[in-house]
């Protein structure tokens, strides 16, 4: 007999590929932004299973650690003029590619 619930991994698989799903029916230009949320929100999943007993919360979980990494990874990048870096903290998307 099979479990009658939904276990946080499979919840997170479950979300990440809706959001694959859905990010088909954006603009073309946004569909990549839209693949990229699934991915991320698998990335660190495993990490909240302990803690998070939500699927949503863990994939939200997910994608922001990978935003925050990925944020500093910027803000730390050579690559960035002065004039580029953001005052507030907050890359634009075009820096997320």
């Amino acid at each position: 007999m099979g479990r009658s619930f939904v276990s946080v991994r499979q919840g997170v698989n479950q979300i990440a590929e809706r959001w694959a799903r859905s990010s088909r029916s954006l603009r073309e230009v946004d569909q990549k932004y839209g693949e990229k949320l699934a991915k991320l929100a698998k990335m660190h999943s495993s990490e909240a299973f302990i803690a998070c007993d939500d699927p949503l919360e863990a994939a939200v979980f997910s994608v922001l650690i990978e935003m925050i990494k990925r944020q500093e990874n910027q803000l730390c990048s050579s690559e960035l003029l002065d004039n580029e870096r953001p005052n507030d903290g907050v890359l634009s998307l075009k820096y997320w590619t």
